[in-house]
């Protein structure tokens, strides 16, 4: 079985060629993503495997039907960027990876609190310049803090557990609460106590139409002033341009991003020798209390060998009786 791997980096290279050993599998891979221009790369094989910032949509999908593509086996675990509807009318089974390691991005997001918290990031520019001066350094005690996380799937409990370490009061809100997450002495409020009354609000939600643009100009006036936002679920679960009044403002004191809501034209690229032409982009990089990185929170040994396990086995259980172990829901 041919499978053609897009937006493949070395990483993914290692990986997927380690946990196809031994499956007769035919793996290609493709720099590029997964687009209306790329998709004929695919021409002969069986399985496409995408990552979050492929564009499937009815377009590519039926290109895809054409060329007798099969399945799509994606290295992600949202699954947004895909028109599930066409895929279904195309024929064209989804399979996912559910969860890779939740510690990976939980830690990232717990990076973030304490990079912007207590400068290092800046500590270390300066120190490298000579420059020992404290002022604009200064930070807070973690401890006696409230925080208040967006959902509690694997990766906001994990969040939680962090946190309450840190000696953290954590608020959390989420349709289906999670029995690990009272136990932690986690407390489920409304979403308007989770704005009032956090001084960290930290967002491990799925985008969905409830979520989109969830942090909204409205959202961040009921904010605590001088709340500290960060977000490394899906980028558009925040309107970037309202967090750049609520910054402006000094509504939000810091904010922390490792997705951003058309990052799809940015990340995993390196643009360092061109500019970057996202002028909302540009413009949340001038914030000295913005700190952004590129998607990177799943970027650890355990989650990429644990994606490409998962991934190869979707593949080889589609292949084996057409039905993928983690097989996306068709839309109601």
């Amino acid at each position: 079985m041919r499978v053609d791997v897009f937006s493949a980096k070395p990483h993914d290279r290692t990986f997927l060629n380690l946990a196809a050993e031994r499956q007769s599998l035919e793996l290609r891979f493709h720099e590029a993503r997964l687009n209306e221009g790329t998709a004929r790369l695919a021409e002969g094989a069986e399985v496409v495997c995408a990552f979050v910032n492929d564009d499937l949509r009815a377009e590519v999908i039926a290109q895809l039907a054409t060329m007798s593509v099969r399945m799509i086996a994606l290295r992600s675990s949202g699954y947004n960027h895909v028109d599930l509807a066409a895929a279904r009318n195309a024929g064209i089974v989804v399979a996912r990876v559910p969860a890779y390691s939740p510690h990976a991005v939980a830690e990232h997001t717990v990076a973030l609190i304490l990079t912007l918290n207590r400068k290092t990031h800046r500590a270390f520019n300066r120190v490298r310049d000579g420059n020992f001066a404290l002022e604009g350094l200064m930070g807070f005690d973690m401890h006696g803090k409230v925080a208040g996380i967006v959902g509690t799937g694997l990766i906001g409990t994990v969040v939680a557990r962090i946190l309450r370490g840190f000696g953290c009061d954590v608020l959390a809100f989420d349709p289906q609460p999670n029995s690990e997450c009272k136990a932690l002495g986690v407390s489920y409020v409304p979403m308007d106590q989770i704005l009032q009354r956090s001084d960290i609000i930290t967002l491990q939600c799925p985008l969905t139409p409830e979520t989109r643009h969830l942090i909204s100009d409205a959202a961040i006036m009921a904010m605590k002033p001088g709340v500290m936002l960060i977000n490394t679920s899906r980028g558009a679960v925040i309107d970037t341009r309202a967090v750049i009044r609520g910054l402006k403002s000094g509504q939000i004191s810091a904010l922390g991003l490792d997705v951003y809501e058309e990052e799809g034209n940015l990340f995993f690229e390196d643009l360092s020798e061109g500019y970057i032409s996202d002028d909302v982009f540009a413009r949340l990089l001038t914030f000295p209390n913005v700190l952004v990185t590129g998607h990177q929170g799943f970027f650890t040994r355990e989650a990429l060998d644990a994606i490409a396990k998962t991934t190869i086995a979707n593949i080889t259980a589609f292949r084996n009786s057409g039905a993928p172990q983690h097989c996306v829901p068709w839309p109601a």
